[in-house]
């Protein structure tokens, strides 16, 4: 998984400013931009190369935390730059978007060109996503919902058809081109741990892989043991390919040399890349107020400054050597079963 961020960001500028979520774009340099948007493709497309079985894209707005825009430009540039490692935007933020049809199509040109390769992510946007676009957060869901429906139904229904929703109105739904998978692409759901949103993964209609982010490992377990136990609820056994646990990742030769050549990197992004005001991570209207106290709780260790040893000490972080790495996941696989880790060996 790969944020490609803006990794020479002036890091006492930023922290001055408080976040790198709006930080004036006066710091942004063309130049350095074209040198790591290209780097940042060779090391996804080395992916392939290295075994992995998915090389993994997001998207992010006006921040230097992440220079993707559009997912949809760099898994195009790996759809043909690679051949077998599937390609995994996670996500499109589709309450964002300004019309479900048209990822719909982006989502299947690069499932055919690909041959097939491709796992759809869909997300909200984080809060602050509705702070640069001007949007209200409190019709986020409802979009949301209302976009995956359209683009299920344009993937998988011979047009033309009608789709008439509150926030959508389509009277001629004819996609060109369908996706090659069927009934279409695998559908991935990453959250920071909303119930809502678990609920909806989970129902036997979808049961969608819901992917817990960037989280210590308490909250990891405690949220897929909740999709678990939410999946039991609708009467079925959730298989561990539905769950998934994504984390920041470092090896070296030695627990001590991880750490040292880990340390000045991590703080930094866990400190200054990561870091935003409350009120842009969670705006008003953003979720319910059972799920914002529930995110809260959860994530209250990790306002202010966190050090590496605390990061390691929570599981917000693996790193060490080969050996304490691989114990460290072994350990986690067991209390969690997790089919599918994602690990952003970028940060």
């Amino acid at each position: 998984f790969h944020l490609m961020p803006y990794a020479e960001v002036d890091v006492a500028e930023a922290r001055k400013h408080g976040t790198v979520w709006g930080l004036p774009n006066r710091h942004y340099d063309p130049q350095v931009a074209h040198r790591l948007y290209n780097r940042f493709l060779d090391e996804l497309e080395y992916g392939e190369a290295l075994g992995f079985d998915a090389v993994s894209v997001n998207e992010h707005h006006q921040t230097a935390y992440g220079l993707m825009p559009s997912p949809i430009v760099t898994a195009s540039a790996l759809a043909r730059r690679t051949s077998k490692v599937k390609i995994a935007i996670l996500g499109s933020a589709l309450p964002l978007r300004s019309h479900p049809t048209m990822v719909a199509e982006e989502h299947a040109m690069i499932d055919v060109i690909s041959g097939g390769r491709l796992i759809s992510g869909f997300v909200r946007g984080i809060g602050a996503e509705y702070h640069t676009f001007g949007g209200n957060p409190t019709f986020s869901h409802d979009r949301f919902h209302e976009a995956h429906d359209l683009i299920v139904r344009a993937w998988t229904e011979k047009g033309p058809f009608s789709f008439q929703g509150h926030h959508y109105r389509v009277n001629y739904v004819n996609l060109w081109p369908q996706p090659l998978q069927k009934p279409h692409p695998p559908i991935w759901i990453p959250s920071q741990g909303s119930k809502e949103t678990i609920d909806w993964a989970a129902h036997p209609d979808r049961r969608y892989t819901y992917l817990q982010t960037f989280s210590p490992v308490k909250v990891v377990a405690r949220y897929l043991k909740m999709y678990r136990d939410t999946c039991q609820g609708f009467g079925y056994t959730a298989k561990d390919s539905q769950l998934g646990w994504s984390v920041p990742i470092f090896v070296s030769e030695t627990d001590s040399s991880a750490r040292k050549e880990a340390k000045e990197h991590f703080e930094n992004f866990r400190n200054v890349f990561v870091r935003m005001p409350l009120e842009m991570l969670l705006p008003p209207g953003y979720t319910s107020r059972e799920s914002l106290k529930n995110v809260m709780k959860a994530k209250a260790q990790m306002f202010g400054d966190v050090t590496i040893e605390q990061a390691i000490e929570l599981g917000l972080f693996v790193c060490g050597s080969p050996a304490t790495v691989l114990s460290q996941f072994k350990k986690h696989w067991e209390e969690m079963r997790f089919g599918n880790l994602l690990v952003s060996c970028q940060f």
